[in-house]
């Protein structure tokens, strides 16, 4: 009987976020409250500046692993669009093998990063792009679809989509503590290596030939120290135990 309920429950969850996943993008509200302006300037980007902007670096948007970073990232706007060309470009690709499906995307969704000092709005974030996770992967198997798929998918948003202050690099609470990013590299096909960094560790270079989490588009690299290592696991096994540290 538990099983049942659990399965229901799930069902219903991936409806909600099938129905998030096909919204318009902030549906033509750019502000939430006079206050919230006034506290934080928050004034949310429409969908037309969205597309005209992403649309002059239209070949890294459409490029399944090209990393990006919205540091004021608000509900979402363009993270959801960034997300949303990645995914029609894997469908358009490997709808026809699952798994390759599952790896792309899950390799596309894990290249997307945010961080916002506003605590609602990371949710709001993350949840719209888990909905047009769902949406996408559900559209083309959902009488087949992995419920693993879908929580290496969440798993991955909450540690990619961050509440912090990107004034000071830490999190704006009573106790602030390091903005910690986590890198998601593909490995020997269905295996991912994860490391973990101070988002401050980023922005201090360290001359070094190889690449790091944000430099891949041919600008002089640099290598940052993690603060956590990760051994190797399946992709469809990302979430099951956060404790398995190096």
């Amino acid at each position: 009987m538990e099983d049942i309920i659990n399965k229901f429950e799930f069902s219903l969850k991936m409806k909600n976020l099938m129905e998030k996943g096909t919204g318009n993008i902030n549906d033509g509200n750019q502000v939430k409250s006079k206050q919230r302006v006034a506290d934080f300037g928050e004034v949310l980007t429409a969908e037309r500046e969205v597309n005209a902007m992403l649309d002059l670096v239209k070949q890294e948007t459409e490029r399944i692993d090209s990393r990006f970073l919205e540091p004021a990232c608000g509900t979402g706007n363009f993270l959801v669009e960034i997300l949303r060309r990645k995914l029609v470009v894997v469908e358009s690709r490997y709808v026809k093998n699952q798994l390759e499906y599952e790896r792309y995307a899950i390799l596309g969704l894990s290249s997307i990063y945010g961080v916002d000092i506003l605590l609602d709005n990371v949710q709001t974030c993350r949840d719209r792009l888990l909905g047009i996770f769902t949406h996408y992967y559900l559209n083309n198997y959902k009488k087949r679809f992995h419920p693993e798929c879908l929580k290496a998918a969440e798993f991955i948003l909450s540690r990619n989509i961050l509440w912090g202050d990107v004034l000071t690099l830490k999190t704006p609470d009573e106790k602030p503590t390091p903005i910690i990013f986590s890198e998601w590299s593909a490995v020997n096909g269905s295996m991912i290596k994860r490391r973990d960094f101070t988002f401050s560790a980023l922005l201090k270079p360290r001359h070094s030939e190889a690449n790091t989490l944000f430099s891949d588009l041919g600008e002089e690299a640099f290598l940052p120290t993690p603060v956590e290592d990760f051994p190797l696991i399946h992709f469809l096994k990302l979430g099951e135990d956060d404790t398995n540290k190096l």
